[in-house]
């Protein structure tokens, strides 16, 4: 089968080759899905980098979400038939013509859904509604995060306002709030002007804001930081700057601010299987409803996956980049 295979950490686009790999057989409890598209993720590129919390054995497949059909069933699997479509997230090697996945894993994906969508549905939008639950955020409350037009950020916001929850959206360029609109999400606000931290207290209407989201790193978290009312939580999900927080002790000591770390994958490990479930659910008809609207930059083929992690890379990006098989 053809495959994106790395056997050294390093650059992505250079370390990555089309090969052809062995077709994989599903163990007990496995299923075996033929890919339709999968998702190129930031966190996929960390892994082949070395710089993920998960590392491969080499050689290794890329990639860990996709939509496809269920090709074949491992001893025990019940529940699910051969041919259905399904989502997975936090598999292995998925950048692949078939790839295997825990049965307990994998979302059967509704007509209501295309496939474009169901290539991005449970990774970054699922990490999104966990994300809002773990920030606490009650309705009518306010809370800011950076990075507004990524993946997660985006279907937080919307899911967020879906709950009567304020978001002030930061992002980097005026143009984006914009792009911020097309999407139904409101109050964004450009951290290009030199009075930016101004314009979002008049977003807020001088309300607290009592949490902020960070998948920046670097200076934007102690900007963010200094958004937050006393005994504001940070919560970090992401570094995109590639450097460590910056926050002044003053930030966190005077003001009582506290920090925390949020990692879906080990979340989704352990989180109970009911609340995984409803999770789902809620997220599945917020997708189906067109509340949250998943969107695609480009698609390319497998054999241009150099191509794809360039595209993903780009400044102009709006919407999730996907490979195709």
């Amino acid at each position: 089968m053809r495959s994106a295979v790395f056997e050294s950490f390093g650059e992505p686009a250079t370390v990555l080759e089309i090969k052809s790999s062995p077709t994989p057989n599903p163990g007990p409890g496995q299923v075996r899905i033929k890919t339709i598209l999968s998702a190129v993720h930031n966190h996929d590129l960390m892994t082949i980098a070395g710089q993920y919390g998960y590392k491969p054995p080499f050689p290794a497949i890329a990639g860990s979400e996709a939509v496809g059909t269920i090709d074949d069933l491992g001893e025990g699997v019940t529940g699910v038939t051969i041919g259905q479509r399904v989502s997975v997230a936090g598999a292995h090697g998925t950048w692949a013509e078939f790839f295997l996945a825990d049965a307990r894993t994998i979302v059967p994906v509704p007509d209501t859904i295309s496939d474009e969508s169901a290539a991005q549905l449970i990774g970054m939008p699922l990490s999104a509604i966990f994300l809002l639950r773990f920030v606490g955020a009650q309705p009518g409350q306010w809370i800011a995060q950076n990075a507004a037009t990524g993946a997660v950020a985006t279907a937080l916001a919307m899911a967020a306002q879906a709950k009567g929850i304020n978001v002030v959206n930061l992002v980097r360029q005026e143009s984006a709030i914009a792009d911020l609109a097309d999407l139904g999400i409101r109050n964004g606000v450009s951290t290009a002007g030199a009075d930016w931290k101004q314009d979002v207290q008049k977003v807020a209407g001088g309300k607290p804001i009592v949490a902020g989201v960070d998948g920046v790193g670097g200076e934007a978290s102690g900007d963010l930081m200094s958004l937050l009312a006393e005994k504001g939580v940070l919560v970090s999900f992401g570094a995109m700057s590639g450097k460590p927080m910056q926050i002044p002790q003053g930030e966190i000591i005077f003001r009582e601010g506290l920090i925390k770390g949020f990692w879906f994958t080990k979340l989704f490990q352990t989180a109970p299987p009911e609340e995984i479930n409803a999770a789902i659910g809620e997220l599945l008809g917020l997708v189906s409803s067109d509340v949250i609207r998943l969107r695609v930059d480009s698609i390319f083929d497998l054999e241009k996956v150099a191509e794809a992690i360039s595209a993903n890379a780009a400044a102009s990006r709006r919407g999730k980049v996907l490979l195709r098989l």
